[in-house]
């Protein structure tokens, strides 16, 4: 399920059956964020770059994407189980209602 696109460069797509979202630049894979779902929470567990696109910033799109989508769907909590999730929230707390409380 494509999430958004931007002027058909960038397209990120949640697809469920792989729990994963992915970034695309140009209809190539730059960017894969992995997901758990109990249905009512989303581990976001691993973010990862193909290393020839680290340094551009494509790990970030697709985290505030993905916690985009989440919010409008609005029966998920959050929880930042991959370090680099984390440490998207501390840079963004604005977004921190969204994640589970323990």
């Amino acid at each position: 399920m494509a999430i958004f696109t931007d002027s058909d460069r960038f397209v990120l797509t949640r697809e469920d059956d792989a729990s994963r979202y992915t970034l695309t630049r140009d209809g190539v894979l730059v960017s894969v964020l992995d997901y758990r779902d109990d249905g009512r929470t989303m581990a976001l567990t691993r973010a990862f770059t193909i290393p020839t696109f680290r340094g551009s910033g494509y790990a970030a799109v697709v985290v505030e994407g993905a916690v985009d989508d989440i919010a409008r769907r609005g029966d998920r909590r959050i929880d930042a189980v991959c370090w680099y999730v984390a440490d998207w929230f501390e840079a963004h707390p604005e977004r921190a209602d969204l994640l589970r409380t323990r």
